[in-house]
């Protein structure tokens, strides 16, 4: 954990869908509180982690409570998306540029922060490549760094690497969290959901974890492991199992 002070403040949030004219309860109640770290959200299928993970972004509105950020000026907000949702006839720099000229940035400073981004993930050399000329590892690196350009306060990620390869998989963690510890950029947290446990805990400062629908948080398990983490290592095994009996 880099530091105690909250940047994000996650209160009493309770949301329900009206669904076959019935109302079901998502999320009932959930708290917790990120500081300059790495959270993992992790629950059982259908539980309502991403839906919460869209209430934090703001694209979603909570029947209930409210999300507060401790950031300088307006909170900008990056979200990795499960899927990349690439658009197929844009190159890979008018996809990361996109965002940038949606909020009012003249299209060359877009590009050059979007170039910037793109470098960062080490798709300096695809600018001008289309996303159907990429492999699934580089489309989920395009997807990364369209959020790394807006030079967020806060990460959102919602299951970013369940679509990829085991190997590719682990090799872009361990780049977010490079990244990220870097400071290079000025994201001060990171919020990832996962139905991996094994990933929150290699990844995560602090785990949160919720129960079935709706949702509440059973337990927030921190992971005082220094970095980098083995996942061989008894102390990893150890957490995995204690976070996959709260879990279960």
């Amino acid at each position: 954990m880099l530091s105690s002070r909250n940047v994000v403040e996650v209160r009493a949030i309770s949301k329900s869908y009206v669904s076959g004219g019935r109302r079901v309860e998502v999320l009932k109640d959930v708290s917790f509180d990120v500081g300059k770290e790495f959270v993992a959200i992790i629950g059982p299928s259908g539980c309502g982690k991403s839906t919460l993970l869209r209430i934090i972004a703001g694209v979603e509105k909570p029947d209930k409570g409210e999300v507060v950020f401790h950031l300088s000026g307006k909170p900008v907000i990056g979200f990795v998306f499960q899927f990349p949702t690439l658009l197929p006839w844009m190159t890979v720099l008018d996809n990361v540029a996109l965002p940038l000229i949606a909020a009012g940035l003249r299209r060359n400073e877009a590009i050059e922060k979007a170039r910037t981004a793109l470098k960062i993930v080490g798709l300096g050399e695809f600018e001008d490549f289309y996303p159907g000329e990429l492999s699934g590892g580089m489309k989920q690196r395009v997807n990364i760094a369209r959020a790394l350009a807006v030079e967020p306060g806060v990460l959102l990620m919602d299951e970013p690497f369940s679509n990829l390869d085991p190997l590719t998989a682990e090799t872009l963690r361990n780049e977010v969290l490079d990244i990220w510890l870097s400071s290079i950029l000025p994201v001060k947290s990171i919020i990832m959901v996962t139905h991996n446990v094994e990933e929150a805990v290699l990844m995560a400062d602090k785990v949160v974890i919720l129960s079935p629908r709706p949702a509440k948080v059973v337990k927030i398990v921190d992971i005082n492991i220094p970095r980098p983490r083995s996942r061989k290592a008894s102390e990893v095994q150890e957490l995995v199992d204690r976070v996959y009996e709260y879990v279960s």
